[in-house]
């Protein structure tokens, strides 16, 4: 069964065609990142604009690479929830067009069950598994039961932890998206040069809280810059993303140990951390669990992680009539559409 993928919850337009929900045929991805650099972050205006200057040449090429027409496609999965609104109205109305057209089977697709769903493109994991969702927009550690069956475990209450990676990279000078540049930098300076406190939620020991990490590191810098001192960029790079993974991996080991899964996954852009990755390999061996990682290629926003959870809700019965809208805001664990 071969799903057409299509993607467009930010600011790359996407279209991918995967058999079976695991085997990728194409994943082609056209990216606005250099455009919305000029402005320190994504332009929302600028994002869906582009996106619909894109998408019909990047539907083609991807079913082009695929070596497939629209005709051999059992159905169409579009990302339609959360994201920015214009973005995924571009997305959610292209793929009613074409599917409406061609008489297939639309598929809507939640945008963080796609982010686990990057798992299933490179590796062997099935459900039941527990998995830590990171990236600009969502913290969330979730119970994964089935692939279309999901519990929230715990999530963060103020900012994700990758908005506070990528603020604190703009404060800090460095160039965007600032939590891949302060990636890049950490390994050259200091972790234990600047400490921050690990914020808790009373009630709630699997719930994140970012805000006041994103703030302290403003606050460093700011002070620095009225006193006239140098800061070690590197230094406070390095002691920031240390603490913002102690906090994501040290929820997610509570969560692990104290649940019964025996597979933990990551998934979403900040997957893609060497620290994150590292950490959590580490507390995986420490408890004897398996430890799943997606592809760097599959951890940013891809169609073929939305084609391959596409085939999963098409096989659970998820379709719907084009009177499908985009949402900005939905929970994984309760969706309409």
């Amino acid at each position: 069964m071969k799903i057409l993928g299509i993607e467009s919850s930010c600011d790359e337009t996407a279209a991918s065609v995967v058999e079976n929900g695991r085997t990728v045929k194409s994943n082609v991805i056209a990216s606005s990142l250099e455009e919305h650099k000029l402005y320190g972050g994504v332009v929302p205006e600028i994002a869906s604009r582009r996106h619909a200057e894109s998408i019909s040449a990047v539907v083609k090429e991807a079913l082009l690479q695929a070596e497939c027409s629209v005709k051999d496609i059992d159905a169409v999965a579009v990302t339609y929830a959360p994201g920015l609104i214009g973005s995924l109205l571009v997305g959610v109305n292209f793929a009613k067009g074409l599917a409406c057209a061609a008489g297939k089977p639309l598929v809507p697709v939640h945008h963080l069950r796609a982010h686990i769903a990057s798992n299933y493109l490179t590796s062997d994991l099935e459900p039941p598994f527990l998995c830590l969702i990171v990236s600009g927009g969502h913290s969330h550690i979730v119970g994964v039961n089935g692939y279309t069956d999901y519990i929230i475990i715990g999530r963060t209450r103020d900012d994700a932890a990758g908005e506070a990676l990528d603020k604190a990279g703009r404060v800090m000078g460095l160039p965007y998206p600032g939590g891949i540049s302060i990636d890049k930098i950490s390994p050259g300076g200091n972790a234990e040069k600047y400490s921050f406190t690990h914020p808790k939620i009373d009630g709630a020991p699997y719930d994140f809280s970012f805000s006041g990490l994103k703030t302290a590191v403003i606050n460093i810098v700011h002070n620095a810059s009225q006193k006239g001192e140098e800061l070690n960029i590197a230094d406070l790079a390095a002691s920031f993303q240390k603490n913002v993974v102690e906090c994501l991996v040290n929820n997610f080991e509570k969560a692990a140990v104290n649940s019964e899964y025996g597979k933990a996954a990551l998934a979403g852009g900040v997957s893609a951390n060497s620290l994150l990755r590292a950490e959590s390999k580490k507390m995986c061996a420490r408890h004897g669990l398996s430890l799943y990682l997606p592809e760097l290629k599959y951890c940013g926003d891809n169609a073929a992680m939305t084609a391959s959870q596409g085939y999963y809700e098409y096989l659970s019965g998820t379709e719907a009539g084009y009177s499908l809208n985009a949402y900005a805001t939905m929970p994984i664990d309760n969706v309409i559409f």
